[in-house]
């Protein structure tokens, strides 16, 4: 099996929730998508990395993060991924907000001011987390390559819509709900 297919596998044994939920976006749904149960994983988490890696491989960016705290687990596999193909990849986190102390960034991680980034996310209903870091990304100064997502549950259009180039690995569609 690819490690999309052992992915998808992890993802369904793993991460798909049956019973009805509400959303972040305050959509009701009759299922959740807990992909932190898979980014967190020990087993999973590499083929996060790996196939995130694959799923962008066209696109040129030396740093990957997004909004805390679903992109964060992603940016590390992919950041570990990288390193294990001998690329160097940065990692950050955008905060929700920016800090009121300390060096009050609202980034976090290598400074990301004139760098090609990809912002990710586990899980995208309607783009809404993932576009307020790009958002936050280029009023740091960054470029955004793209955005990469590993279940697109509806986001598609919206970022489209951007003008970002959307990557997912898999749709709703693709998974045993």
């Amino acid at each position: 099996m690819s490690d999309r297919e052992v992915l998808l596998k992890h993802i369904n044994d793993k991460a798909v929730v049956r019973g009805r939920v509400t959303l972040s976006s305050g959509r009701e749904a009759d299922y959740y998508v807990d992909l932190r149960r898979v980014t967190l994983d020990g087993a999973s988490a590499p083929l996060v990395g790996r196939v995130l890696l694959e799923a962008t491989a066209d696109l040129s960016f030396d740093a990957v993060g997004g909004l805390t705290l679903g992109a964060d687990p992603v940016a590390a596999a992919m950041l570990h991924a990288a390193a294990a193909r001998g690329r160097a990849l940065d990692a950050f986190v955008v905060r929700k907000e920016g800090k009121a102390h300390g060096l009050q960034r609202r980034i976090e991680g290598p400074d990301v001011a004139g760098r090609r980034v990809l912002a990710v996310e586990d899980t995208s209903t309607t783009g809404g987390s993932v576009l307020t870091a790009v958002d936050a990304l280029r009023e740091a100064g960054a470029e955004v390559v793209g955005v990469a997502v590993i279940v697109d549950r509806g986001a598609r259009a919206r970022v489209a819509e951007a003008g970002l180039d959307y990557r997912a690995v898999f749709e709703a569609g693709d998974l045993d709900v």
